[in-house]
């Protein structure tokens, strides 16, 4: 752009001296060049500031580690790499027969602990009826034993007699201590409950949820809209709940976002809702409309997370760039372009607009450019 201005001011300053018939001589060329110097290199640094320009940008987009929610080998690969896929589509399955096992075995534990739980109130109910005789034979001993005391004080029994009866109250009172504990136990084992729900029973539960979820989930399906991209997942293959061995990965099909990362110094000519213009590499001689998102509030070279090394004043001196969030409003349905491919931007803020022309011609003229490279 600079060439292009240079060239236009030579042949505006030609076409002056031509038309005013200015004599070439020691002070009218210099004050020329002189007048070209300030005024190119003053429409330049304004359309710098004011509209700034970017080569650093590209598409991003989020992706998906698929990893396996259980450990089995993987029977059938469902999904085709690189075709669009719905929320739900079954990717892959792993072998469900161990799985289904478990669901068979969780479900006869818990009709076994069901069962168990009406013996248990079945021997409560004894418990509370042996508590009950129990009770009734120490009642009786102790009225047999009351009875011989008094006799005994009338002559009419001896002191033995009145010994054995007090011996037999005392083992009925020891039977009737031991009917109520073990009432007790049988009390708290058939009374005890989590959520309103046996604690065996409960327990027994959840471990047969547990296993029809692990039995679900050899059925691993497609999180969002999207597609599988570079797959080398093939039936055979162990798939093992670690999210270190990813099985595939999984791009998201949401709106398309670019980012522009962009000098410090025109921060203040960066607003949401800015006009801007994108230029793809491959994309040549093409320029799409569009507009800021958002200025990203923080420069990831500023960064510090909690370690043992402290900063040093040399990781300041990374002149990082303030990334922005855009979108591109023109329709790129017609053209071959990869996700996250790269783009160069230019943002045309609300400050000297005429000035943008220059941009805009600029950028313009680099589309064109990208039609000619040379690979060795």
């Amino acid at each position: 752009m600079d060439l292009l201005l240079i060239l236009t001011y030579a042949a505006l300053c030609i076409a002056v001296f031509k038309i005013f018939k200015i004599p070439l001589n020691k002070w009218t060329v210099p004050t020329a060049v002189l007048g070209g110097v300030v005024l190119v290199g003053t429409l330049i640094l304004l359309m710098n500031y004011n509209h700034p320009f970017t080569q650093l940008g590209g598409q991003i987009y989020s992706t998906t580690p698929i990893v396996s929610s259980v450990r089995g080998k993987v029977i059938e690969v469902n999904v085709v790499p690189n075709q669009q896929l719905n929320k739900g589509d079954i990717l892959f399955r792993i072998d469900p027969v161990p799985f289904k096992a478990e669901v068979v075995r969780a479900q006869a534990a818990l009709a076994d602990a069901e069962q168990d739980v009406l013996q248990l109130e079945s021997a409560y109910k004894a418990s509370q009826s042996d508590t009950i005789k129990a009770t009734a034979d120490r009642d009786k001993s102790e009225r047999e034993y009351a009875r011989y005391q008094k006799g005994f004080k009338r002559g009419a029994f001896t002191a033995q007699q009145v010994d054995t009866r007090l011996q037999t109250f005392k083992a009925n009172q020891a039977i009737v201590e031991a009917a109520q504990a073990k009432e007790e136990s049988a009390r708290l084992a058939f009374e005890s409950e989590i959520y309103g729900e046996n604690t065996t029973v409960a327990q027994l539960k959840a471990q047969l949820i547990k296993a029809e979820f692990n039995l679900k989930e050899t059925v691993v399906v497609a999180p969002t809209d999207g597609y599988v991209t570079q797959l080398a997942l093939r039936p055979g293959m162990m798939a093992v709940p670690l999210p270190l061995a990813p099985l595939m990965t999984f791009v998201h099909s949401e709106e398309n976002f670019y980012i522009g990362a962009f000098r410090q110094n025109s921060l203040q000519r960066l607003q949401p809702g800015f006009e801007a213009e994108f230029l793809f590499r491959a994309l040549p001689g093409k320029v799409f409309k569009g507009k800021v998102v958002e200025v990203l509030p923080t420069i990831p070279e500023g960064q510090i997370s909690a370690s043992g090394k402290l900063r040093t004043s040399q990781s300041f001196n990374t002149m990082g760039r303030a990334m922005v969030k855009l979108v591109i409003e023109d329709d790129l349905a017609n053209y071959v372009l990869p996700t996250g491919s790269n783009v160069e931007v230019a943002v045309y803020s609300d400050s000297f607009v005429h000035v943008s022309i220059m941009r805009k011609v600029l950028i313009r003229m680099k589309s064109w450019q990208n039609y000619l490279y040379l690979d060795h």
